[in-house]
């Protein structure tokens, strides 16, 4: 097997093993690459974001918006996106196209990493590593989101926050992590959905 293979299986394998830690509802490996759609939209990401970069930008268009068709997530070919990235269920959600995310990100459905403005340059979000965005989130313009913070449901976000931070609200408001707190305990409180 060439280098270049192995490192797309390996890419495979850990996108698997990142879905079965984050999902309770997963079964199996197979079940897995077969049926998460949020998984096939970042496996197609990958190659639309490949032809970006090697400016084939209307094949990466193109691709990105068959993906859309087949998987109901729209992310743009620019974005940028880390590893073990993971799309639970998936539906609805939209990644703009200066979007930045970090390494072991989860979104749940019906996520918007969008912008709020049509000036060029940086108009979308960063997200830093390990953050969960709950169902429903709106995560707007050229914010930071910190590592290992937690984005209630439904919250629209449009100011910056700090690392280990737990987000809820409309405009959303952010107020520190406890230390040690699981990011599971705090996506099932019941304060985290408005």
């Amino acid at each position: 097997m060439t280098v270049g293979v192995r490192h797309v299986v390996g890419r495979i394998r850990e996108d698997i093993a990142a879905a079965k830690l984050r999902d309770p509802a997963a079964r199996s490996g197979l079940e897995i690459a077969v049926l998460y759609s949020g998984l096939h939209a970042i496996w197609a990401h990958r190659v639309d974001h490949w032809l970006w970069t090697h400016n084939a930008r209307f094949l990466a268009r193109a691709g990105s918006q068959l993906a859309r068709w087949l998987t109901g997530i729209e992310i743009h070919p620019g974005a940028q996106i880390g590893r073990r990235f993971f799309i639970d269920h998936g539906m609805g959600v939209v990644i703009g196209e200066t979007v930045e995310i970090g390494d072991d990100v989860l979104l749940y459905h019906q996520v918007t990493l969008g912008g709020r403005q049509r000036e060029g340059g940086k108009r979308h979000p960063t997200i830093g590593d390990e953050v969960a965005v709950g169902a429903g989130a709106k995560i707007l313009g050229p914010i930071t989101i910190g590592a290992r913070s937690v984005v209630g449901a439904n919250a629209v976000v449009t100011r910056d926050a700090p690392d280990h931070s737990v987000l809820t609200g409309i405009p959303a408001k952010a107020r520190r992590r406890k230390d040690g707190m699981d990011t599971r305990a705090i996506l099932t409180m019941p304060d985290y959905q408005i």
